[in-house]
C-alpha cells in the first residue's frame, strides 16, 4: 500500500503525520518506507543521519538513474527512509511533464516492491502540485490530506480535490483519499467550524480520528523523535494510534 500524504499548504501536518503514522504502523510489527518528496527535506532532518549528498538521496533517482532501493537508509524505530534533497527542486525544469516522468516513482516504487513482502509506503509531498506531487499522486494508492482547523488549509483542500478531478481521466481511475484533521483545538470555535464544513463537503472521506493541538506532536521532531518514541502516553501518540487503527480498519494499512 502506498499512501501519499499530501496538501496544497505548508504547515498543516504532513511531515509529522507521515512519521508518527509510520511509527504506529512499526509499532503494530510493520516496516514501513518513508519517502522525502520535499525538496524542504524536513522529515529527512528528523532522522538525523540521513545521508545529505544529492547523490545518495532522491534526486539521484530522478537525475542518475539509481534506483530506489539502493538509496534507502534504515530508520531506528520506524522502519527506512529514502531522504530528499534540495535539488530535487529541480525536477519540474528539468524533466518537463511528459508521461514518463509522471509515472516515474510509480515505476520505481513497482520495482522496488516486486518479490519483496507486502508493506506500506509513506510519501511525504511537497506543499505545491508539480511533477513532484504528481509522481506521489500517480503512485499511491490513498491521498491522506492532513487539514488543519483553519479557513486557509480548508481552501487548499478544496484546490486538491479540484486537481483530483482534472487528474482522474487521466490516470483512469478515482483517487482514494481521506481527509484528515490536524492541530485541532476543542476549545476554539472555529475548530469545530472546519470540521463541520469538512464534513458538509467530504462526508465519509473525511476521518474520524482527529488530530488535536498537543506538545508533544509539535516538540518531537526537533528532538529527532516520533511522538510514540518522546511521550507514548500522550494526547499525541493516542490520537496517531487511533489514526493507524482507522486506516486499518478501512483496508488502507
Amino acid at each position: 500500500m502506498r499512501i501519499a500524504v499530501f496538501n496544497q499548504k505548508g504547515g498543516v501536518g504532513k511531515t509529522t503525520t507521515a512519521l508518527n503514522l509510520a511509527a504506529a504502523l512499526q509499532r503494530s510489527g510493520g516496516t514501513p518506507l518513508l519517502l522525502d518528496l520535499d525538496p524542504q527535506g524536513h522529515l529527512s532532518s528528523i532522522h538525523g543521519k540521513a545521508p545529505t549528498e544529492a547523490g545518495n538521496s532522491l534526486f539521484a533517482f530522478y537525475q542518475d538513474g539509481r534506483s530506489l532501493a539502493d538509496l534507502r537508509v534504515e530508520w531506528e524505530s520506524i522502519g527506512h527512509l529514502i531522504p530528499a534533497h534540495q535539488q530535487l527542486i529541480k525536477v519540474d525544469s528539468i524533466f518537463g511533464k511528459g508521461p514518463a516522468i509522471l509515472n516515474k516513482l510509480r515505476l520505481g516504487l513497482e520495482a522496488l516492491e516486486e518479490g519483496a513482502a507486502p508493506g506500506t509506503t509513506l510519501i511525504d509531498c511537497c506543499p505545491y502540485i508539480g511533477v513532484l506531487a504528481l509522481n506521489a499522486i500517480f503512485a499511491s494508492d490513498l491521498l491522506l490530506v492532513p487539514v488543519s482547523t483553519d479557513y486557509l488549509s480548508l481552501q487548499a483542500a478544496d484546490h486538491i480535490a479540484r486537481t483530483l478531478q482534472v487528474l482522474e481521466p487521466v490516470l483512469k481511475r478515482r483517487v482514494e483519499r481521506r481527509y484528515l484533521l490536524t492541530r485541532f483545538d476543542r476549545r476554539r470555535r472555529m475548530s469545530e467550524d472546519v470540521r463541520h464544513r469538512l464534513l458538509e463537503r467530504y462526508g465519509d472521506e473525511v476521518c474520524q480520528t482527529v488530530i488535536s493541538e498537543n506538545v508533544t506532536v509539535a516538540e518531537s521532531p526537533s528532538l529527532n523523535r516520533d511522538v510514540f518514541r518522546h511521550n507514548p502516553s500522550s494526547a499525541g501518540a493516542h490520537d496517531y494510534l487511533a489514526l493507524h487503527e482507522e486506516l486499518k480498519g478501512y483496508g488502507y494499512l
